[in-house]
């Protein structure tokens, strides 16, 4: 027999024959959006928003661009939620993200300037200073999220373009999150096809971690940045060295040239990354004794036991460090620097996460960027993420680059080349001095 709730009426015969009674009515909304951070983000609190920049080449009207992106994003926070929060610390001082408070988004002009004068090969001082303008939340920490939005994106009108400027707490997101988030949101703008967008993102970070961590928060970015051991950053210039993938191959032939048979060849990134650490060695002028380092910050996600997917979204990445002496680093071949490289990435297994993991819940530390040391070249970013695949549909981006922030003497952002077919582009920071003659070195430049 059908039973109606709240209508109708039924005999007595009918009422004794009824076996289930409606005690109590009420609305379920949906709950209240929650993502713990987990121990792999917590290192990135006092670091700065990741800032992403994509130039754009269309004839579509600024508006309509603008209208078009911003809905994309309304429908990608949905799914990618955790960047609408914002970060908020329990009685115990563990962090979360929180809440659906939005994405901040700004518009702006700079109709004088033309697409070709920002993505051109060699990009002049005036060209950099403008880029910078093109992102917003420059200087920006990312302890800052727990006022502010985790997400900031700025719309610019150029004379023949767009500029799409994101910042993105680092606390939140690592490159490869950072990358699929884009991806979605273009692919978003560009169709309505369920079937064709990018899978969707894991947001339960318990998988990585689930251990809740205290963190004694500074009152400020201000207040933190006093604490630096070694004083007020230095004044950097940074540049893209673009490298054809026949330059690229030269590097990987050379720095595998002399292995032995039978021996494990090294990466592309192996052998560029020594190239640059060389090269920037040199331009630095090290002595024999100088202890230099090389960081690269690794993507865990396929590290752990057991793995995990390349949409598990949040940060799941560590810094694997190795160092040596300038004079060992310079004076022997290439495979040296490379055997390093690969040594430290090859011994940075499921174990030796987790000891890190366990080192910074003993023991949980507020970081600066002087902690690198001072002859370090550190690489982020990789030239794996699809960053001109994304789309927004007026066309691939002309050129990608990052903003000015967590560049520090030393840091390197690797993308791929525009054109595909096996280029990497090198951004890097560094003091003026090294960096003059970094542009003047033709082994490093390979020409």
């Amino acid at each position: 027999m059908a039973v109606e709730n709240g209508s109708g009426s039924m005999s007595t015969k009918e009422q004794e024959q009824v076996a289930v009674t409606v005690t109590g009515s009420r609305t379920v909304s949906p709950a209240k959006s929650r993502c713990a951070l987990a121990t792999f983000d917590l290192p990135y609190i006092t670091f700065y928003y990741n800032q992403k920049l994509l130039l754009y080449r269309t004839a579509l009207g600024f508006p309509d661009a603008v209208a078009r992106i911003t809905a994309a994003l309304s429908d990608a926070l949905r799914v990618f939620y955790p960047l609408a929060g914002r970060i908020r610390q329990d009685a115990d001082g563990a962090l979360a993200v929180e809440g659906d408070d939005g994405a901040e988004v700004l518009e702006a002009e700079a109709e004088g300037v033309a697409v070709d004068e920002l993505a051109g090969g060699d990009c002049d001082e005036e060209a950099e200073r403008v880029m910078q303008q093109l992102v917003p939340y420059t200087g920006v920490m990312n302890l800052e999220g727990l006022r502010r939005p985790l997400l900031a994106v700025q719309l610019t009108k150029l004379k023949d373009g767009l500029a799409v400027g994101c910042a993105f707490n680092h606390a939140v997101l690592d490159g490869t999150s950072t990358w699929h988030f884009m991806s979605y949101w273009a692919q978003l703008c560009r169709t309505s096809s369920p079937s064709s967008l990018p899978q969707q993102p894991i947001h339960e970070r318990s998988l990585a971690r689930s251990v809740r961590v205290r963190l004694d928060l500074p009152e400020s970015a201000e207040a933190h940045e006093k604490t630096d051991p070694n004083g007020p950053k230095k004044a950097l210039v940074a540049r893209v060295f673009s490298f054809s993938a026949a330059s690229v191959g030269r590097i990987k032939s050379a720095a595998n040239a002399a292995l032995p048979p039978g021996a494990k060849p090294f990466s592309t990134f192996q052998s560029l990354g020594a190239h640059i650490w060389r090269a920037v060695s040199r331009a630095r002028g090290l002595g024999p004794a100088d202890i230099t380092a090389f960081a690269v910050f690794a993507d865990c996600r396929g590290r752990l036991d057991p793995p995990l997917p390349p949409a598990y979204f949040g940060n799941l990445i560590q810094a694997v460090f190795t160092g040596v002496p300038a004079g060992m680093l310079l004076g022997g071949p290439p495979e040296l620097a490379a055997g390093l490289l690969q040594k430290a990435i090859d011994e940075h297994d499921a174990a030796a996460v987790a000891r890190r993991l366990e080192e910074y819940e003993a023991a949980p530390k507020l970081f600066h960027y002087s902690d690198a040391g001072p002859n370090c070249v550190a690489v982020g970013s990789s030239p794996r993420f699809k960053v001109y695949d994304v789309d927004f549909g007026f066309g691939r981006p002309e050129r990608v680059r990052s903003g000015g922030n967590n560049k520090f003497d030393g840091m390197v952002y690797l993308y791929p080349g525009r054109g595909g077919e096996g280029g990497i582009d090198v951004e890097l920071a560094l003091q003026p001095e090294p960096m003059q003659r970094l542009q003047n070195d033709a082994d490093f430049l390979m020409i």
